[in-house]
């Protein structure tokens, strides 16, 4: 399914609704496309416990822990924010550090649902039955893990 919005595109990328708009270009983005943002969109989740979302995604991505086929040569293209001086290696290995802390801060339980859903990109029905848990537990605790994302990232 998808759900096309229009977004103001600034360097860092297509800008969230609410934020302050200036004039510029403009960008048409799938927010259903992740399971995360798909709940946001549809007020189910929180502006923070968005952010802690992506937060936990993107060094999720940083860090390349994704399963790959073949030896992949292309440089991750990721906006890092202060890890100036750090080489790509060092900037890849502190993604892996905080994905681990992130995923510790969430306690042993929660980091099945937030990898499956924020990481794998799994929707809610498919983790809750994948996981066997009842209907419609899946919304609830991931709420719960990405308040404690939110808290270790720091994200008010």
């Amino acid at each position: 399914m998808r759900k096309l919005v229009e977004r103001e595109l600034t360097s860092e990328g297509p800008r969230r609704e609410g934020a302050a708009r200036a004039k510029g270009r403009s960008v048409t983005v799938n927010a259903a496309e992740s399971p995360i943002a798909w709940l946001h969109s549809r007020g189910h989740l929180s502006a923070k416990l968005f952010d802690a979302g992506e937060a936990l995604r993107a060094d999720y991505e940083r860090a390349q822990l994704s399963p790959n086929v073949t030896m992949r040569w292309d440089p991750v293209r990721i906006k890092t924010t202060g890890e100036q001086g750090l080489s790509a290696s060092e900037r890849q290995i502190a993604a892996k550090q905080r994905f681990d802390g992130a995923l510790k801060a969430a306690g042993k339980g929660l980091e099945d649902i937030l990898w499956r859903v924020v990481c794998a990109g799994e929707g809610l029905p498919q983790a809750e039955k994948t996981l066997g848990w009842p209907a419609r537990s899946g919304k609830l605790v991931l709420k719960l893990a990405l308040e404690r994302v939110a808290d270790f990232y720091r994200i008010r």
